[in-house]
């Protein structure tokens, strides 16, 4: 399938979202289509699943964008804007812990199979996923979307989709990012169509929308960050490719779990204007698109996103990193978010 170019601006991006709060933030807010239509999400999903899964096995973890080089550091970040947040919501299925973090598969530029990690979160619709906005966009010669993109909450390692898999229908970004791979705005929401699971005969049988199916995380914006209240976020992701000094303590095979203290960062690579920086052992592949989800609640297994990791950084130069890079979430962020949450998808079956 040939890569859609990217569809820019107020002309091309959001008149095809017809959500007039968007159309109010067309100058900040670009809008692409992942799929031309429903035989090509039900394409996309056939490639994945084709062989047994084949392609969900050997597809591999998305490599670091950024050669990030700094440090945490204490100065405040002041929003400029109100706070704004919407609450998470549980799967409808009372018995169901949330299942919100997961996989998203794409082809890149390279016409390889590769993945990130990615995270359901609260829409109108119950079908919107975040992850970095370079685990959805090829950067490599042009600014093109990936093609097969699909998420997969909770992927098994035998090449199965448990609670469905979801086609990517349409993403929507910020202008900075496509234009000038701008870090500070590095992140993506995609709208995916109801979920699918293979039958016995191959045939494909709807499952449900994404966030009546495992839940959906809130999400904050505009939080003050600064000495005295620095806020906590837990990371969720699936990283898996090595340290600086070569060792490798995760798989990419299980979600795992961080936690620490979110600051201001003070950066010598890359060139951005706000990126935040959270204590973490993660190291980078697979781990692009983590959900960093503060006021979490373990007994709910839901909390508000409030970052999605773009980077790590070894920022003591002991060949470990320790730290995870994010973009600030504020009212630029905000803006396409608000136009994404009010994309409506449908099914593929």
């Amino acid at each position: 399938m040939r890569r859609k170019l990217l569809a820019c601006g107020f002309a091309l991006g959001l008149l095809t979202t017809a959500a007039p709060a968007a159309l109010a933030q067309a100058a900040d807010v670009v809008s692409a289509p992942l799929v031309f239509g429903v035989p090509a999400a039900q394409q996309a999903v056939a490639y994945w699943l084709a062989d047994g899964g084949a392609k969900l096995k050997t597809a591999t973890p998305l490599g670091q964008p950024y050669d990030i080089s700094g440090e945490r550091v204490s100065d405040p970040i002041v929003p400029s804007g109100k706070p704004i947040q919407f609450s998470p919501m549980a799967p409808l299925a009372e018995d169901e812990p949330p299942q919100t973090a997961g996989k998203v598969y794409f082809v890149g530029g390279d016409h390889q199979p590769h993945w990130c990690s990615g995270v359901s979160v609260y829409s109108k619709y119950r079908n919107l996923v975040a992850t970095s906005a370079h685990c959805v966009y090829d950067m490599v010669s042009a600014p093109a979307t990936n093609y097969h993109w699909v998420f997969i909450p909770g992927p098994a390692t035998d090449g199965t989709a448990p609670f469905g898999i979801y086609a990517g229908k349409q993403v929507f970004t910020h202008y900075d990012f496509t234009q000038y791979h701008d870090p500070d705005r590095d992140v993506a929401f995609v709208n995916v169509y109801s979920g699918v699971v293979p039958a016995d005969d191959g045939t494909l049988t709807t499952n449900g929308h994404l966030g009546e199916i495992v839940g959906m995380q809130g999400l904050a914006y505009n939080r003050t960050i600064n000495e005295t209240t620095a806020p906590a976020a837990d990371l969720f992701g699936y990283p898996a490719g090595p340290h600086p000094d070569g060792t490798r303590p995760y798989t990419g095979q299980s979600l795992e779990r961080s936690a620490g203290q979110v600051s201001a960062t003070n950066l010598s690579s890359p060139s951005a204007d706000q990126l935040v920086g959270v204590e973490s052992p993660f190291t980078g592949e697979g781990s692009l698109g983590s959900a960093w989800l503060q006021d979490y609640q373990d007994d709910q297994g839901l909390g508000y996103l409030n970052g999605i990791t773009v980077g790590v950084s070894d920022t003591d130069s002991d060949g470990r990193y320790d730290t995870g890079v994010s973009p600030y979430f504020d009212t630029g962020l905000f803006s396409v978010y608000r136009a994404a949450a009010s994309y409506w998808t449908g099914r593929i079956t």
